[in-house]
């Protein structure tokens, strides 16, 4: 059996070690200097300014959003515009905040939304934000996508919760392209907390509102020249009234020590297993590459692809249906591209009237896969997966 993912962590047997020695000495476990150590350490990795840690990568869409509102930078029934091909908890926020979501078709063989596919959504709709995922460790023209964005005023924002340690050719990393970009930590991805999320922004008024909404819409976890802006803004003289007054809307999405212990534990270990991950991507795309049944993804605007899973891109319905048996057979466990055509899911059509033209998403829902690319990988096993992607 090769499953979608092996284990909780990189270097397993080591974290899980560390792990219990932490657990036994450890004097606190609520959000305290462990967390507040990762968030600069994940910062600096990227070249950001801040980083704010929360309980998850889902979390971490919706306390963007809610900052973006509190704000006043998005407001009720704002168009905002996101990848198609998602997560769905990266279109719920659009939703509980009454804006309205505006799905954006992506490229075939990028799998991600480029420029080109913004501009045809912009000749018809206009945005105040746009949203695009980071599809699988690859991405879109970023670069051109943020140019797009400022020359129409539009917020630009980054899921990059697949993509973390991807860089374009520009040697940027995704997730440093938009106002705020979004991180998973989930059990499955590139750095595991087991559950956890992070949100990068080089706005400082963005990164304090952050905060804010992450811990119940208080300032205690501010600093001490932000706390004294908010007593001071609204007339709270008292430090015992300080501690409970609720400045805008929030939500306790606070981590825990351990999620920040894993995080820095991690830490060390993330661009090894990035580099590991690259090198079986490209032992696997040489065999799409000599399969005519099979579209190759295009990734020439990348410099190195974190590659947080395998794509597999049929030709038709039935060739899909073909490797799936494949699969199965091989023991290779599967699942369809994210979440698939977002339009076709229930939350959606509940909540969601109106309804775009989306011929490549719905050409991947039909015809796409994906299985797990990961460091535990064996020879063995990459030898199973070329097998499964060659030929009839």
């Amino acid at each position: 059996m090769i499953p979608l993912m092996k284990n909780a962590f990189f270097h397993e047997d080591e974290i899980r070690q560390a792990l219990a020695a932490f657990i036994l000495k450890a004097n606190r476990f609520s959000m305290d200097s462990q967390c507040q150590e990762f968030e600069k350490a994940f910062a600096a990795w990227h070249g950001m300014r801040d980083a704010v840690l929360v309980n998850s990568g889902s979390s971490a869409n919706l306390t963007m959003l809610q900052a973006l509102k509190n704000l006043g930078l998005l407001h009720v029934g704002d168009k905002v515009g996101f990848s198609a091909l998602t997560w769905a908890t990266n279109v719920m926020p659009i939703i509980q905040l009454q804006f309205e979501p505006v799905p954006v078709d992506c490229n075939i063989s990028t799998l991600n939304v480029m420029a080109e596919n913004l501009e045809e959504t912009l000749a018809h709709t206009k945005l105040k934000a746009f949203f695009a995922t980071n599809t699988l460790g690859l991405a879109g023209d970023l670069d051109k996508i943020k140019a797009v964005c400022h020359d129409r005023g539009i917020i630009f924002l980054e899921d990059n919760c697949e993509a973390l340690g991807t860089v374009l050719y520009n040697g940027q990393k995704t997730g440093t392209f938009g106002l705020l970009a979004s991180f998973s930590f989930f059990v499955a991805h590139h750095l595991s907390t087991i559950e956890g999320g992070m949100i990068l922004t080089n706005d400082e008024e963005l990164g304090e509102m952050l905060r804010l909404v992450r811990s119940n819409g208080w300032d205690r976890n501010l600093r001490v020249e932000q706390q004294q802006k908010w007593r001071k803004k609204y007339n709270i003289q008292s430090d015992l009234l300080a501690k409970y007054t609720f400045y805008d809307l929030g939500y306790n999405f606070k981590p825990t020590e351990i999620t920040g212990f894993l995080g820095l534990q991690q830490m060390p270990f993330l661009s090894e297993n990035i580099r590991i991950r690259e090198a079986n991507y490209h032992k696997l795309k040489k065999i799409v590459l000599q399969n005519m049944d099979l579209i190759p993804t295009d990734d020439v605007h990348i410099a190195t692809i974190s590659s947080f899973a395998f794509p597999v891109i049929c030709k038709n319905k039935n060739l899909l249906g073909y490797y799936l048996k494949q699969f199965a057979k091989a023991g290779v466990e599967v699942r369809s591209v994210i979440s698939g055509n977002i339009q076709a899911q229930p939350f959606y059509k509940k909540y969601v009237a109106s309804e775009y033209h989306l011929p490549n998403v719905a050409f991947i829902n039909d015809c796409g896969c994906y299985f797990g690319n990961y460091p535990e990988l064996t020879d063995a096993d990459l030898e199973t997966l070329k097998n499964c992607l060659s030929a009839c």
